[in-house]
C-alpha cells in the first residue's frame, strides 16, 4: 500500500507542477526598458469583447513622420509578457518602424480553451491603437505573428482592410492537432526517442485529449483563412524549426494564397535558426537571444517596399529547412477509442486493480485474515496499478512541460528509462494476469472468488489497453 501511495503521489504532483507553471503574469511583468535611439510610448486599447490590453509602441527616437507601424501577436501562451517580443521589437524599430507589442490576453484564454478569432480581434484592436500614434501613417500598419500567430496574423488581415501587409515567423498551414503531434513527434526523435511512444502513444494521445475538449481549436483549417488574405505576405522560417514543419507548410501556404489570388508573398528560409528565426545551436533545440543574421533587415526592407506600392511578386529564397519526418493526419478517435470511453476503461481499470489491496486492508483493520494467497496477484494488482497511472502521468509529464520539445529523460535502446520502466511493468501484470487464474480456480470463498475475479477482469481489459497504447508494443 505504501508504493501505491507514492505512486499515486507522484503522479499527483508531476500533473499538477506544469499547471502550476502556467499561471499569469504579475501585473508589472510587460514592463520593459526602452534602449538608447528609440523612444517608447505606454499605451492601453479595447481588445475583442472591449478587454482592455496593454502596451508599448518603440519607436526610432529621430523618427520621421508618415513611417510605417507594425504590430506584433505573440505565439502560444497564457497572458505573455510584451518583454518576450522585445527583442524583435527593438529590432524592427531600429529599422525606422513604429512597433506595437503588447501583453496576451488570460482572460478567455488557457492551457485548454482558446479562440483564434478573438485573439485577431485583440490584434485589430492594437492595429487601430497604432494606426492613431502621432507619426504613423494609418494606411502603413501591418501585423507580425509568430508560431501561434502565424493563425491569428493572417485571421485579422483577413477581416479588415485596415492591415496593410502580413508578416508571419515559424507559420504552420496544417490543422494545429496535426502541427502539434508533429512537433512533439519531432522533439522527442530529437532526443533519441523512437518506437511505439513516438508513432502510436503520442498520437492516441492527442486524439483524446482533443475529443475530451482539452486541445483548443484542434481542427482549425487556416487554408480558407490565407485564401481570404488579400495584402502582401512575408513568412519566415527557420531551417532548424522542430515546431512547425518547415518543409511541408509553405507549399501549402502558397496554394491557399493563390487560390485567392495573391501573388505578393516572400518566402525566405534561415539557416542555423530556429522555429522563431533565432539562432540556434543544436539544430533547434536551444533558442539564442539574437535573431538570424539578415532577418530583422529583410523586414524592414520588406516593409518598405510594400508601404511605398512595390509589393514583391511571388519569390522563395533560403537554403532547404530540414524536416526529418512527415507529418501525419490525425483523425478524429471512433467511438470506442473516444475520451469519454477511454476515461471509464481508465477508470475501471484503476478500481479493479486498486480494490485489491483496498479490500486485504480493511479485512486487516477488522481483524480477519483470510487464507495465504499466491504472489501474483498482488503482483498483478501493484504492476498494474502503477503502469496505468504511471504511464498517463509519463504522458502528460511529457505533453505539458514539453509541449514544445519534449524533455523525456534518459533514453536507454530508443526509449525514456522511464516508460522503458513502465513497459516491463505492463509485461509483469500480463504475466501475472496468467498466473492469478489458478489462484482464482482455487479460491475457497465466494467472496474470495469475487475479489480475484474483480482483479482478473482488470488483467483481461489491460491486455487491449495496453495494446492500444503501446506499452506491450516495441
Amino acid at each position: 500500500m505504501r508504493r501505491i501511495a507514492l505512486a499515486i503521489g507522484l503522479a499527483l504532483a508531476l500533473v499538477a507542477a506544469p499547471a502550476a507553471a502556467a499561471a499569469p503574469p504579475p501585473p508589472d511583468a510587460g514592463e520593459v526598458a526602452v534602449p538608447a535611439g528609440l523612444t517608447g510610448r505606454e499605451v492601453s486599447f479595447p481588445g475583442n469583447g472591449g478587454l482592455t490590453l496593454h502596451g508599448t509602441v518603440l519607436s526610432p527616437a529621430k523618427a520621421a513622420p508618415g513611417r510605417p507601424g507594425m504590430v506584433l501577436v505573440h505565439g502560444a501562451g497564457t497572458g505573455t509578457p510584451r518583454a518576450k517580443l522585445m527583442g524583435e521589437a527593438v529590432e524592427f524599430a531600429r529599422r525606422g518602424m513604429s512597433v506595437l507589442v503588447y501583453d496576451k490576453r488570460s482572460e478567455g484564454y488557457s492551457l485548454f480553451h482558446r479562440s483564434y478569432a478573438q485573439l485577431a480581434g485583440d490584434a485589430l484592436g492594437a492595429v487601430a491603437a497604432l494606426r492613431s500614434q502621432p507619426g504613423v501613417d494609418p494606411a502603413k500598419v501591418g501585423v507580425w505573428g509568430l508560431s501561434e500567430g502565424g493563425w491569428v496574423a493572417p485571421l485579422a488581415a483577413a477581416r479588415s482592410r485596415d492591415v496593410a501587409f502580413v508578416v508571419v515567423v515559424g507559420a504552420n498551414a496544417l490543422p494545429p492537432l496535426r502541427q502539434q503531434t508533429w512537433a512533439t513527434a519531432a522533439g522527442l526523435r530529437k532526443a533519441g526517442v523512437a518506437g511505439s511512444l513516438v508513432d502510436r502513444t503520442e498520437p492516441n494521445l492527442y486524439r483524446v485529449i482533443a475529443d475530451g475538449g482539452m486541445f483548443p481549436e484542434p481542427w482549425y483549417d487556416p487554408r480558407p483563412t490565407l485564401a481570404a488574405v488579400r495584402q502582401p505576405v512575408l513568412a519566415v522560417w527557420g531551417v532548424h524549426d522542430l515546431l512547425t514543419p518547415p518543409e511541408e507548410t509553405p507549399p501549402i501556404f502558397a496554394r491557399a494564397l493563390q487560390e485567392g489570388g495573391n501573388r505578393h508573398y516572400t518566402f525566405r528560409f534561415y539557416a542555423g535558426a530556429d522555429h522563431a528565426a533565432h539562432l540556434t545551436p543544436d539544430g533547434g533545440v536551444t533558442r539564442l537571444p539574437a535573431l538570424a543574421p539578415g532577418y530583422a533587415d529583410l523586414v524592414g526592407s520588406w516593409v518598405r517596399e510594400v508601404v511605398s506600392g512595390r509589393p514583391p511578386l511571388a519569390t522563395t529564397s533560403g537554403p532547404a529547412p530540414e524536416q526529418a519526418t512527415p507529418t501525419v493526419p490525425v483523425e478524429r478517435p471512433a467511438l470506442w477509442e473516444s475520451a469519454p470511453v477511454q476515461g471509464t476503461v481508465l477508470l475501471l481499470l484503476i478500481v479493479a486493480f486498486a480494490a485489491y489491496p483496498v479490500t486485504a486492508l480493511v479485512r486487516r483493520l477488522r481483524g480477519r485474515r483470510g487464507a495465504a494467497l499466491p504472489a501474483a496477484p498482488r503482483v498483478l494488482s501493484a504492476a498494474g496499478l502503477v503502469a496505468v497511472l504511471g504511464s498517463f502521468t509519463f504522458l502528460f509529464y511529457l505533453l505539458m512541460t514539453g509541449g514544445k520539445l519534449a524533455a523525456p529523460g534518459p533514453v536507454l535502446l530508443g526509449r525514456p528509462v522511464i516508460w522503458l520502466a513502465l513497459q516491463a511493468l505492463a509485461l509483469t501484470a500480463v504475466a501475472a494476469s496468467v498466473r492469478t487464474v489458478p489462484a482464482w480456480r482455487r479460491a475457497g470463498t465466494r467472496g474470495e472468488r469475487a475479489r480475484l475475479g474483480l482483479l482478473l477482469a482488470g488483467g483481461a481489459a489491460f491486455l487491449p489497453w495496453s495494446l492500444y497504447w503501446g506499452l506491450l508494443l516495441p
